[in-house]
Formats: C-alpha cells, structure tokens, sequence
C-alpha cells in the first residue's frame, strides 16, 4: 500500500507468538531411587584403608623433607661439634687456594722484579719481614699503597713504585680482582704448601728435574709476635734501612781487631742494577784490609755483609744509599773460606777467600 504525501507511515506491531510452557522439573530430576546411596561394607572399609594410606605418605613425606632440610643444613654449615666440615668453609679453603696461586703468578710478573722473587727486596723493599709483615703489610694497607702507588709509604711524591689499581690515578694495569688475589697471596701463611700453576692454563707446572709439581709456601708466620719491648717497625720503609746502619764510618759487627790499622790490601767491588760486579775476592789472612764499596743503584740501599762457613756475620758495613762510595775497615781474617752479601739485598752474593 502506497503512502500518500505527508501521511507518517504505519507503525507495526510484531506478531503474537504463544509463551513457551516450561519443561516439566521431572525431566531433570534424577528418580528417587538413585538419590539414596548406603556404602556396603567392603567398600567402606577400603575407603578407609584408602585414607590411612594416604595420610601415612603424607607423613613420609613430611619426614623425608624435615631429614633433607636437617642434613643439608648440616652440610652447608657443619656438624655439631666440628663432625662435618661445612661446605661453606671447604668452599672458602677452596678459593683461597687459587686465589694464593693467581697471586702468585701476578706477584711473579708485576712485583719479583723490584720486590725479589721470594720477596726478598731488590729495587724496592723487603716484603718477607715477618716483623713488617705483622705491623704493616695489612691487606688495608696494601690496598692503599696499591691504589695510590709507593707516595703513600714514604709521603715521597717521585717513588718509582707506580699506580697499580685501575681505580688509582693514572689507572693502573690490575683490576678488583687481582688486586685482591695479589693481596691473598702476599698474607699467605707459612704453612701451606700451594702449587705453581701455569699463567694462561692454570694447571700445574712441573719441574723437568724431579718430575714433579712444583710447589711455593707462603710468608707469614701466623704464630709470630714481636718480642716485648722490641723498636716498632719504621714506619717508612727507607727509615728500616737509616735504623739498620751503623753511623757514617762505623762497622757494625766488626771484632775488636777491626780498629786495627789497615794493611795496603784494598779490595774494589760495586753494585749495579741490584747485583755485584764481581763474585769472586781474596784478602790475606791474619791482616786487616779494607774493602772500597761503590753504590752505583740511585737511591737504592746496598752494604757489603761478611759471613763465615756457618753463616754468621762477622762483618757488616754501614748501609748506605746510591750513588755513592765508602770504604770499610775489616778486621783480620782467618784463613778460610768466606760469603759476602748485601744485607738488604741477600740476592746480591760472592766468595772471599781469605789465604
């Protein structure tokens, strides 16, 4: 049907549906018969061994984690009485072992040349002092000095002792890490044995002669304790060499018969780059003589130290710094075979034959 012109169209209603009847509540609804339910018996009776059973591995499991909490407690931090090592300390023992041997082998490389092999001292100071071991070479204090080079020892502004942190200024060469493996190894104690281990593989070196590995100790002595009343250790390393030496013209240690005149025997030796420059000297026997002693090391502290066949001074010069020269009277001699040595530096060593 058309709509005339301005005629609002038919509104429409929709059709008319039934209502929909709701299904009968009997459909989903479960016969009498099957909401009443009796367990017999036998059923019964399984379901309760079936919850005992339950309930007894819970327990077990209860018990197995309980033991497993216990011993791993035990392992991690040790038995009751020192029973059981705990894993923590093996760990710890662990590591410093290889942090001993990775200082070493840093040690070897940055520090034997100017400190001696053995830390004997060389161009620079004795490190195996127990005396300054024990006062001064504190890992504090060797972080400060590694940190900041050889100013902090002797406040001297030109050490040739260098920065060797990379944290210092100017950066140094070694990091964090080594700079603590450094230090681990230099308060080693004594009475470990630890192994040489190669730089780059870290297995263990073997010595060509014996076939075996080959094996350092450490240097301090955990039991040492300065006597009582002893002289504190200087606090400037250059000051135990000032506190070592007689005064200027004095020889320490000489006899009685060193203030006895000189005879025309006059023995030349010098040092040079922490070495002698002769190994071999002879000197009459039962007559003083003296020894004419250049220090050609700039800065460096040297002396000429006489030992007899039992390693027992029986003369020791003043020490002295480079470059300069002294002359020391020497008593008379017996014959015999003789050490000559350089106090600071034992390194530095020869023969005086006296005949």
């Amino acid at each position: 049907m058309t709509e005339e012109p301005g005629q609002e169209p038919e509104q429409r209603l929709p059709a008319r549906r039934p209502e929909a009847e709701p299904p009968a509540v009997e459909r989903f609804s479960s016969p009498p018969s099957a909401q009443s339910f009796e367990l017999t018996p036998e059923r019964a009776s399984r379901i309760v061994r079936a919850s005992a059973d339950a309930r007894f591995v819970g327990f077990l499991a209860v018990v197995f984690v309980g033991l497993f909490v216990l011993l791993y407690y035990f392992y991690e931090l040790g038995g009751p009485g020192g029973l059981i090592e705990s894993r923590m300390t093996t760990e710890f023992d662990e590591q410093q072992v290889t942090a001993v041997e990775r200082g070493y082998n840093l040690y070897q490389a940055n520090c034997a040349r100017c400190h001696g092999v053995a830390g004997e001292g060389g161009i620079g100071p004795v490190l195996n002092s127990q005396e300054k071991l024990y006062q001064h070479l504190n890992p504090q204090y060797l972080r400060t000095i590694l940190l900041v080079g050889g100013r902090f020892a002797c406040g001297n502004p030109v050490s040739i002792m260098p920065v060797w942190s990379d944290e210092g200024t100017p950066p140094g060469p070694l990091k964090y890490k080594q700079i603590e493996d450094l230090i681990t190894f230099l308060r080693a104690p004594d009475t470990m044995t630890f192994v040489v281990r190669d730089p780059e593989l870290f297995e263990p070196e073997i010595d060509p002669t014996t076939g075996e590995e080959k094996t350092f100790t450490g240097w301090v002595d955990p039991t040492y304790r300065p006597a009582p009343g002893a002289t504190p250790y200087p606090d400037c390393w250059s000051d135990a060499f000032a506190a070592a030496s007689p005064e200027p013209g004095a020889s320490a240690g000489a006899s009685p018969g060193a203030s006895e005149t000189p005879t025309g025997t006059v023995l030349q030796i010098a040092a040079q780059n922490i070495q002698f420059d002769k190994t071999e000297l002879e000197a009459p026997a039962d007559q003083p003589f003296q020894i004419e002693f250049a220090n050609n090391d700039a800065g460096i502290p040297h002396n000429v130290e006489i030992l007899d066949s039992s390693n027992a001074s029986v003369f020791k010069g003043d020490i002295f710094n480079g470059v300069e020269t002294r002359t020391y009277d020497l008593p008379a001699l017996p014959a015999g075979s003789y050490t000559f040595i350089c106090s600071v530096h034992p390194n530095m060593k020869g023969t005086l034959t006296v005949k």
